[in-house]
């Protein structure tokens, strides 16, 4: 995915829009103090461990302000790294380098920490069945590095957006009157596939009627989701969703169902630390 990614047209005016946030009508300090024609050196360092993501990303933000600077990865995304380790060596004219600084570790650092908590979760359920996904609790106008990042850490996406997938939730259900009425709408106007969130085993059974693609069991206890699983037998996929943690996920996998799905990984992540060390003039 990695690679088909970074050449996507949104992922590069996400980072367009962020420069031009961030540089506005110039770089006033560097632009005072550094001579145009100066050169640096400088590396990537990581100052805390975890999973590395978005080098290719920090390196394209990089490139969008000197196409000609030597960006050298030494580590790949989705790698375990340690605290001090080198991740790039990077050179090129100092002034575009150090304008773009901040704008690439913000980015390199937010992916790297989606994808370090996405691991934690990943290695939790390891040996089940249970695939981690993630939701659309992500940045404002972040989705598409938000969501790379989980897959650079393990886990899979779920819809992208509004536009992909029908996802059938309590207010919608609460509005049509019922899950059934519910469905029969959207599938008079959308061959999508259809999710639908179940508050209670009998709407598990009401989904199963209708022959819905995806169940979400919402905030249901271990005994009901295993019970659930026990229901569908295969019928429709099943996804767990609804105040899960990495200490309790694993219980959570171990009901059988097929996902599990937490905003956690993107609503609230703590960015890694990572920062750019100028080591030659």
């Amino acid at each position: 995915m990695a690679d088909k990614q970074i050449l996507s047209a949104d992922v590069q005016e996400i980072i367009e829009r962020a420069l031009r946030e961030d540089i506005g009508a110039g770089d006033a300090t560097t632009n005072s103090i550094v001579p145009e024609t100066a050169s640096l050196k400088a590396k990537l360092i990581a100052k805390a461990p975890g999973v590395i993501a978005g080098l290719t990303v920090a390196e394209l933000t990089f490139r969008m302000l000197d196409d000609e600077v030597k960006f050298n990865s030494l580590a790949v995304d989705g790698d375990q790294i340690q605290a001090g380790q080198v991740l790039a060596e990077i050179e090129g004219r100092a002034r575009p380098l150090l304008t773009a600084e901040r704008t690439a570790l913000n980015l390199l650092g937010r992916m790297s920490g989606i994808a370090t908590m996405t691991r934690e979760f990943v290695d939790e359920v390891r040996d089940t069945k249970a695939k981690i996904l993630d939701t659309r609790k992500t940045a404002p106008t972040l989705r598409l590095l938000d969501k790379w990042a989980v897959r650079i850490g393990g886990g899979e996406n779920h819809r992208i957006g509004l536009y992909d997938l029908i996802l059938i939730k309590d207010n919608h259900i609460d509005f049509a009157g019922s899950i059934t009425e519910a469905v029969a709408r959207a599938r008079q106007t959308s061959e999508l596939e259809i999710e639908v969130e179940a508050r209670t085993l009998a709407d598990v059974s009401e989904c199963l009627q209708l022959g819905v693609a995806w169940i979400m069991l919402d905030n249901m206890s271990s005994d009901e989701m295993r019970e659930a699983v026990r229901l569908v037998n295969g019928q429709a996929k099943v996804e767990a969703s609804g105040n899960v943690t990495v200490q309790n996920v694993r219980s959570i996998a171990e009901t059988g169902v097929d996902y599990i799905s937490t905003g956690s990984l993107t609503h609230s992540v703590k960015a890694l630390d990572v920062s750019l060390l100028v080591n030659e003039k």
